[in-house]
């Protein structure tokens, strides 16, 4: 990323509550509602490709406060939804 991270907002389900760590990729299940984040890399885990995000949601969650998320897809949506700015001084 040139110009530094990126937000975005995703679609939330139940399950990723749970989540404890891997590359999040949604299976099933009912949104539950939307949620901003910032994405700030990328990656490939066991040649899956991947977004690494910073969430809020503290540090005990999924790999200490960060996830990866299925990266080329729009995964619940967080490839539609990136929103990013550039300062001018």
């Amino acid at each position: 990323m040139i110009n530094g991270p990126v937000q975005s907002g995703y679609e939330v389900y139940p399950v990723f509550y749970f989540f404890k760590g891997g590359v999040y990729i949604h299976k099933t299940g009912k949104q539950y509602r939307a949620h901003a984040v910032k994405i700030i890399g990328w990656g490939v885990e066991n040649g899956v490709k991947y977004w690494l995000v910073a969430n809020s949601w503290n540090y005990d969650w999924g790999e200490d406060g960060f996830f990866k998320i299925l990266r080329r897809t729009n995964e619940c949506n967080m490839e539609s939804w990136v929103v990013a700015g550039t300062m001018k001084v």
